[in-house]
C-alpha cells in the first residue's frame, strides 16, 4: 500500500529539533531518533501536514516550512511504500510539549551524524544544506540499508541558457570535471552514462553541461 507523509527538521541556532522514539508500543523507529512528521490526512497538502504533525507532536507552530526534497522507502516496512515529503523549518512560534511520541532534544548539528539514526538518514541529512531539490529513494531490508539513489534538481538553471555549474565557476566543461562530485568534491562512480557521487550520492549525466 502506497502512504504519503512528512518530515521536518525544525532548526535554530545551529541546533535541530529531534525525536528519540521510546514511549510508543509497536513503534518500527523505536530507538531510533527522528525528526518530527507524520502521515498526511485526506484533502491535505504536505505543508498542511508538516504543520499540524510538527504542531501535534512538539507544540510548536511552524511558519512558511520550506520543501527541500521528496524520498521514497519501497516495503519500508515490508509491506506498506512511503513517499516522505521533507521539510526544513527555521520561523515558529510556542512552547515544546512532552511529546507523545517520545522525547525532544535540541542536538547540535555537528552532533546529528552522532545519534541513533537510520542508516539512510546519515546520508539524506546532509543533503539538507544543498542548494538542491532532491528525489531520493532508500531501500531496506529486514532494517537495514541496502541500496540508495538520489537526483539533484538545480531549480535555478534554465537548461536553454546552459549557465555553469562547475565548481570552479568555468563555463566550459573539461574531461578532469568527470572525477569528482560537483557538489561535495567525493569521489564518483561512472555507469553507463550517469556519474555518481559516493559520498552524497549526486548523480549527472556524463554529458553535462
Amino acid at each position: 500500500m502506497l502512504k504519503l507523509g512528512t518530515l521536518c527538521y525544525v532548526r535554530q541556532h545551529h541546533q535541530t529539533l529531534m525525536l528519540h522514539r521510546i514511549k510508543k508500543a509497536n513503534d518500527m523507529h523505536a530507538g531510533k531518533w527522528n525528526g518530527l512528521g507524520g502521515k498526511l490526512e485526506p484533502g491535505e497538502t504536505p505543508e498542511q501536514c508538516v504543520i499540524r504533525e510538527v504542531y501535534e507532536e512538539s507544540g510548536l507552530r511552524l511558519v512558511d516550512p520550506v520543501l527541500r526534497g521528496v524520498l521514497t522507502f519501497p516495503a519500508f516496512d515490508d509491506f506498506d511504500d512511503w513517499y516522505c515529503f521533507v521539510f526544513v523549518a527555521q520561523t515558529f512560534t510556542g512552547e515544546l510539549i512532552d511529546s507523545p511520541e517520545g522525547v525532544l532534544a535540541w542536538i547540535d548539528d555537528a552532533a546529528l551524524l552522532d545519534l541513533n539514526l537510520w542508516a539512510g538518514d546519515k546520508i539524506f541529512l546532509r543533503w539538507l544544506d544543498q542548494p538542491h531539490f532532491f528525489s531520493g529513494q532508500f531501500r531496506y531490508r529486514n532494517g537495514q540499508l541496502i541500496e540508495h539513489h538520489v537526483i539533484f534538481h538545480d531549480l535555478s538553471a534554465r537548461r536553454d541558457t546552459r549557465p555553469s555549474r562547475l565548481p570552479s565557476g568555468r563555463a566550459h566543461y573539461q574531461p578532469s570535471d568527470d572525477t569528482y562530485c560537483w557538489t561535495c568534491g567525493g569521489p564518483v562512480l561512472k555507469r553507463h552514462c550517469k556519474i555518481v557521487c559516493q559520498v552524497c550520492g549526486f548523480t549527472r549525466d556524463c554529458s553535462d553541461p
